[in-house]
């Protein structure tokens, strides 16, 4: 029987990594996201389908319910940014920029997570996976956005012991990635070269790296992880 996934923010970087391993795996795979002609684009190259909704508004999520899996064995929560990476600015002082740009990040990464998992949670299959995305600024910090990520691991603790006996749900963690849009051009040379030096593996890590980690913990052999978060970084965080 074919498992069926549904990976919000598929159609770059990391969250086109983890859809396209997920297919390679032999899984149908949905993807959404907020721009159509992206998510077609890649839909069409890895062999998925795509679903158009932006997962930080409760009523597109809801109206999106029709055009989903009614049956959903691995959930995939990707979508999420840094919205200072993204340009939206606090200047020094300002504090209606800063509570703005707190709340967009919280936006983006949480409630987008939490939105999405609640809509589709009575169609989660027995033995299903619930894998959400964070990252290591959520133990390392990054000003609004590393509070943001960290959120999601108690919510995921949360999840689990809700899911038990059902289903698991995990959390992966990734470190500095690139090919993706997650930098936004931001990254200069020097910044490149200083988080790199701080990485033991000695290179920055691929969206394929993540991928092969959520396809991990979407594979039975993870039957008994749950509850967990799996740091993918080179040994950039080593849990101290």
């Amino acid at each position: 029987m074919t498992l069926t996934a549904l990976v919000t923010g598929g159609g770059t970087g990391i969250g086109r990594a983890i859809a396209s391993q997920l297919v390679s795996d032999g899984v149908a795979v949905v993807i959404t996201g907020r721009r159509p002609d992206v998510l077609a684009a890649t839909a069409a190259e890895i062999g998925a389908k795509h679903v158009v909704f932006d997962a930080t508004d409760p009523q597109a999520v809801q109206a999106a319910l029709d055009q989903l899996p009614q049956t959903i064995d691995i959930l995939v929560n990707n979508a999420g940014a840094n919205m200072a990476r993204q340009g939206l600015a606090a200047p020094a002082g300002d504090l209606a920029a800063l509570k703005k740009l707190w709340l967009a990040d919280y936006e983006s990464n949480v409630i987008s997570t939490v939105l999405v998992t609640e809509a589709v949670l009575p169609r989660l299959a027995e033995n299903g996976r619930v894998i959400s995305i964070s990252s290591i600024a959520g133990v390392r910090g990054s000003g609004s956005y590393g509070p943001a990520k960290a959120a999601i691991v108690p919510w995921n603790v949360e999840l689990a012991k809700k899911l038990a006996g059902r289903a698991t749900a995990n959390v992966v963690a990734p470190g500095m990635t690139v090919e993706t849009e997650f930098f936004n051009n931001t990254l200069t040379d020097e910044r490149r070269d200083f988080l790199i030096k701080e990485i033991p593996s000695g290179r920055p890590g691929l969206p394929e790296d993540v991928a092969k980690a959520v396809s991990y913990l979407a594979s039975p052999g993870a039957a008994h992880v749950t509850g967990q978060v799996l740091h993918v970084n080179g040994g950039g965080y080593n849990g101290r």
